[in-house]
């Protein structure tokens, strides 16, 4: 038995007045008990109780001894119930890292209704377009992209499918009129994101990746949807970013044969075991509200 173990016994036994009382306590042998606290003084080389026809009495080096053991206990005995205070109810703070799009216009609406659910988290939200490690940053859940999955150490969750469409302001179309076919593109001044290059990959039919360029580009997708809205060029945006738009006519689908699967939504994080339960509530309840059918594709 380790010296804290032995510290702990050793305190229950002065507690209880004597080895049966403490091996009661501890549903251990009264011999047991005795054998470990002889263990523990030849280990010290001090004689810390004096054995009794009554029972036990402290030594004076035992009585010095026995506070320390109290403190030690009670320490184990703390922390203990801290951590059982940990695992059984969502409780601390818990750090989020999303795109500042997808963070604005879908994990930011479902913060109230989470947070009164569960009054004893609270929640620091980052919101970034730069690649990042979830590691180092000491984030809880991080929200991704296929093409910004690249560290094979975490575990990930899908969330939703995504899908992208190009559309533009009527202001824009008013001005520059509709592309026909993907072709056309290369005449039209199309907003591009200068953090992901792949996110510039508009490809049609088999395989035909279509030239775009223009005179704005951004490190956020959020900056380009702005874009998109004042008249500034043709976009290709995920649907959780202009569904509503869409459906009240601030934006228009152009070329609306064209969209772009399999850049899904996904929560990425540390550890599957052992999972803290504020982590475990947060995935749970984003995944039951995004569903197979997430609340923007069923509205289009």
């Amino acid at each position: 038995m380790e010296l804290s173990s032995q510290m702990i016994l050793f305190a229950q036994v002065v507690e209880q007045g004597s080895f049966s009382g403490a091996a009661r306590q501890l549903n251990h042998s009264p011999s047991a008990v005795s054998k470990q606290i002889g263990a523990l003084e030849d280990k010290l080389g001090l004689r810390l109780l004096t054995r009794t026809q009554h029972g036990i009495a402290l030594t004076e080096e035992g009585r010095t001894f026995y506070g320390r053991c109290a403190e030690v206990t009670a320490t184990v005995t703390e922390t203990r119930e801290l951590l059982e205070t940990m695992v059984g109810a969502p409780r601390g703070v818990l750090k989020v890292q999303a795109t500042v799009a997808f963070g604005k216009a879908q994990i930011m609406p479902l913060l109230p209704a989470f947070l009164a659910a569960h009054p004893e988290i609270s929640v620091d939200l980052e919101l970034t377009d730069r690649q990042t490690d979830i590691f180092a940053d000491e984030i809880d859940v991080g929200i991704r992209f296929t093409e910004q999955l690249e560290n094979p150490d975490v575990i990930v969750r899908k969330l939703a499918p995504n899908r992208r469409v190009l559309c533009a302001a009527p202001s824009y179309i008013a001005r520059h009129g509709v592309p026909a076919s993907a072709g056309d593109l290369a005449g039209h001044n199309c907003l591009r994101l200068s953090t992901v290059e792949r996110w510039n990959d508009w490809v049609f039919g088999e395989g035909e990746i279509a030239e775009v360029k223009g005179n704005f580009q951004a490190n956020s997708a959020d900056a380009v949807y702005h874009a998109a809205l004042a008249g500034m060029g043709i976009a290709r945006l995920s649907t959780y970013l202009v569904h509503d738009d869409l459906a009240a006519g601030r934006l228009v689908r152009v070329l609306p044969e064209y969209t772009q699967q399999g850049s899904d939504i996904f929560a990425i994080y540390l550890e599957r075991r052992n999972m803290a339960p504020r982590i475990r509530v947060f995935l749970d309840y984003l995944a039951a509200h995004f569903g197979k059918i997430p609340p923007w594709e069923r509205v289009l």
